[in-house]
């Protein structure tokens, strides 16, 4: 089965989730963040969908957070 974060299906607006930015695919740290705008079109992908937080921040899903919305 897919990791979560590789499913567009699975990625809303709203969501809290853990991503990883271009700058930190070497180290694989995630950043934690709310879902703004999803950037992949595909309904999956295998590096995670790439998203942009609210707080403008750009990367790969690797981790959803928490399903709430506030």
């Amino acid at each position: 089965m897919s990791n979560p974060g590789q499913l567009r299906s699975q990625i809303r607006p709203g969501l809290e989730v853990d991503i990883v930015l271009k700058q930190d695919q070497q180290t694989g740290k995630t950043t934690r963040g709310i879902v703004k705008d999803i950037l992949t079109n595909s309904p999956t992908h295998p590096h995670g969908i790439k998203v942009k937080l609210r707080d403008g921040q750009v990367g790969r899903v690797k981790a959803i957070v928490s399903n709430s919305q506030p």
